[in-house]
């Protein structure tokens, strides 16, 4: 090991952008789209299962049913509108990034997400720069690499 120029590994964010095509565009509406089916069926099923454990607590309770059995119901109503609510929300925002989409130029880039990745600095090296990278991607294939690495 050399003493004399000490390196240093580091771990970095890299930006993965994307250039839309038709490809790209079908690929991520497909993606959004089965999505949203999965929060659908997630819906459907918790609909479901409210169901089945409101009547269960109304078929072991005396009839008509008490206080204590009226507030175990509210209590599962509660809880399933609550996570109704939460996936509602998110299937909006599913929605909402499918319109957007379909809005995107060809060749535009857009960021498509994040990955990490190490690089080594020594003595005399640009920190900032060295972090700055980010990866073009079209159709899935590195176009470009970007930035200092």
């Amino acid at each position: 090991m050399d003493v004399s120029n000490p390196k240093l590994l580091l771990k970095r964010v890299v930006n993965v952008k994307a250039v839309v095509t038709p490809l790209w565009k079908d690929e991520i509406q497909q993606q959004l789209q089965a999505q949203i089916n999965q929060l659908d069926q997630q819906l459907q099923q918790l609909d479901i299962e409210g169901q089945r454990a409101i009547s269960a607590i109304q078929k072991q309770s005396l009839q008509p049913p008490g206080p204590q059995t009226l507030q175990q119901i509210d209590n599962i109503q509660l809880q399933v509108n609550q996570k109704k609510s939460e996936f509602l929300e998110q299937k909006n925002q599913l929605l909402q990034n499918l319109q957007q989409v379909q809005f995107l130029e060809s060749e535009q880039e857009v960021i498509q997400g994040q990955m990490e990745g190490f690089f080594s600095i020594e003595p005399g090296d640009n920190l900032i720069s060295k972090t700055q990278v980010e990866i073009l991607l079209r159709d899935g294939i590195v176009e470009e690499i970007r930035g200092d690495i």
